[in-house]
């Protein structure tokens, strides 16, 4: 077994990532890119070349093959042809959040899912009070999604104390209020059904679940029947971007397989023994087939739609004409109070109450180190409703004036909603002020979660964070060993992860090695392995080691590799933890719950925990 294995696992998304730099960057450029084109709609809708705007998107494009002609405008092709693959990329994120990511731990998802569906819920009922019958009443799914670029970009924007565990609660909310915004499209917003042509794009959906059983060409296979499915949905009158969503869902996702990756890494070896043409072909096929399809396409399709679908959309759909009659008309229109309340109220007082009604009947949990004030904050940002809002205004509303009007609705409640939500922050921040950063222990101890050593209820506490390639946690497990037998029962003392990737790049994947022998009660065991095997951690090593601890192998290769969901979430946990606490070497310990500053040798140890005898020791156990 070579490094191949860990480094491919190292390179998948942020959910498996604990420096998420690089992708948030290119987050918050497209919401940047985003807001921009949005701008320029809204400006060339509003300049002296106004007529242009509605001209060239009405513009009618046709397409002929013999004596089949079919047209659309440039307008349609944008929000029927291009949207396509924006719903393609929210389904493959569905898809891998479902299979291996966020969603995989059902009551870590608990949450932020019924947080989700309360502020889907909510918006809808308070906007059909304002519009409870007549044409308007149909535009109530403008006012159930949030826009996930957007909602990222202005978090980047507001930076609130501490980010990272809000960030993954507000994405695991978004994905389900996708999935909830395409639900009702499809249920809500398409009519006039073609039976065959359905039937058709039924058949094509069943092709493409069997693209994955073919042993070459899946790639083209699954591009030429979504283009299919794209045309029979077109013409059966299901709107045709659900076909992105479709092909989306049936491509498989999968963390890589160990014996690909191997023969990969076997195939190169020969390749920079002897290059020649036929050992490059098979290195690249095998290093492509080594990552998911699904991996690969949003890799690959993600930036295209980031920076190129998306303000194409933008600048086709946000040019309302913001005249003196235009706005007039809005302000006094129930149409656009409603999605103004509907997406401001609504999300805030659905998510908010949802979260707290979970916590308080213990159906779920928020993950540690978040707050239901922290989480009041993500929800008045989830009232930014943009992309698929302005999508349903298209679908929802036939009467171009009510379409402004519902425009300036969604624009409204965008601006307002990341203005209270910057206000929040900044206010709840000043008056309850975070204090010096990584002085405390952000989570308490959890006998039933962490790592423990000790009586639970033992006075003293002793908790440390380090990784497996640190030779200093090494050289600690002795001085720990000696304040054990100094203290005895009086003391617990806890492991908790800090892989510092940059010095030590096989930490995070020894971290996930030993998760996976505490799930079958031999945590500390093959912490001691490797610990004695430092320059050792390859995975073929961590699997001997696994042997030799008398671990069960296959469980464990199933463990850390097919269901690792588990065992990340673990160390991401505790990563987390220290990246909110500014933790940055290895090992830390908190002694009493505080900060250990000073030599970390056994006698400074017991001095420190003497010391805390009387003070906060009930912190590390709150």
């Amino acid at each position: 077994m070579t490094t191949a294995f860990p480094r491919i696992v190292r390179l998948l998304p942020t959910r498996f990532s604990r420096d998420p730099s690089t992708p948030r960057s290119t987050e918050n450029t497209a919401a940047a890119l985003l807001l921009l084109f949005t701008l320029l709609a809204i400006g060339w809708a509003n300049s002296p070349w106004a007529e242009t705007y509605s001209a060239f998107w009405d513009t009618d494009v046709g397409l002929s093959f013999g004596e089949y002609h079919t047209e659309m405008s440039v307008k349609h092709l944008v929000n029927d042809g291009l949207m396509a693959f924006f719903f393609f990329i929210v389904g493959l994120e569905v898809k891998a959040e479902f299979a291996i990511g966020e969603l995989t731990d059902r009551s870590r998802a608990a949450v932020p899912v019924v947080a989700a569906v309360a502020g889907l819920i909510l918006p809808a009922v308070i906007f059909l009070a304002f519009n409870p019958s007549g044409d308007d009443a149909q535009a109530w799914g403008v006012v159930i999604s949030t826009d996930t670029a957007f909602l990222v970009g202005a978090l980047a924007v507001i930076k609130p104390k501490f980010p990272a565990r809000l960030r993954i609660f507000l994405l695991t909310l978004a994905v389900v209020d996708d999935v909830g915004a395409l639900g009702a499209i499809a249920l809500f917003y398409t009519d006039d059904l073609r039976v065959t042509p359905l039937i058709v794009a039924i058949v094509l959906i069943g092709a493409l679940a069997g693209v994955r059983f073919l042993p070459r060409l899946r790639g083209p296979a699954y591009a030429a029947l979504g283009f299919a499915l794209w045309i029979a949905l077109y013409i059966a009158h299901v709107h045709p971007t659900l076909a992105g969503v479709a092909v989306a869902l049936l491509i498989p996702v999968f963390t890589p397989e160990r014996r690909q990756v191997e023969q990969t890494v076997d195939l190169i070896r020969a390749f920079r023994q002897s290059p020649n043409p036929e050992y490059a072909r098979a290195v690249t096929r095998g290093l492509r087939e080594s990552i998911s399809i699904n991996e690969r396409l949003q890799t690959a399709v993600g930036p295209y739609v980031s920076f190129l679908v998306l303000p194409i959309f933008a600048l086709a759909n946000a040019g309302v004409r913001l005249d003196e009659a235009t706005v007039m008309a809005a302000l006094q229109s129930t149409l656009m109070w409603g999605i103004v309340a509907g997406l401001v109220l609504g999300k805030f007082v659905g998510i908010t109450a949802a979260t707290a009604l979970m916590r308080a009947t213990g159906l779920g949990q928020l993950s540690p180190g978040m707050s239901l004030r922290r989480v009041a904050g993500g929800a008045l940002l989830s009232g930014i409703g943009f992309t698929i809002s302005l999508f349903i205004v298209d679908l929802a509303i036939d009467d171009p004036l009510k379409q402004d009007e519902a425009r300036v609705g969604v624009l409204i409640a965008s601006v307002l909603a990341f203005v209270l939500g910057w206000a929040f922050f900044r206010i709840t921040d000043l008056i309850s002020p975070p204090e010096a950063v990584g002085m405390k222990l952000v989570r308490p101890i959890d006998p039933d979660r962490d790592h423990v050593k000790g009586r639970p209820d033992a006075p003293l506490s002793l908790v440390e964070y380090g990784d497996y390639e640190c030779p200093f946690c090494s050289r600690a497990t002795g001085a720990i060993d000696e304040v054990r037998a100094h203290f005895g029962d009086r003391l617990i003392y806890v492991w908790r992860h800090l892989p510092l990737e940059r010095a030590h790049p096989r930490a995070f994947d020894a971290a996930r090695a030993v998760e996976g022998a505490a799930l079958q009660g031999k945590f500390w065991e093959m912490g001691r392995e490797l610990f004695a095997h430092q320059d050792d951690l390859e995975w073929s090593d961590m699997y001997r080691y696994a042997v030799g601890v008398g671990l069960d192998i296959e469980r464990f290769d199933q463990d850390v590799r097919v269901h690792a969901s588990k065992v990340l979430h673990r160390v991401q946990d505790d990563a987390q933890d220290a990246e909110v606490m500014d933790l940055n070497s290895t090992p830390t310990f908190f002694v009493n719950g505080k900060r250990h500053k000073g030599p970390w040798d056994a006698a400074s140890l017991i001095r420190a925990l003497e010391a805390g005898r009387g003070g906060d020791v009930t912190e590390a156990r709150r």
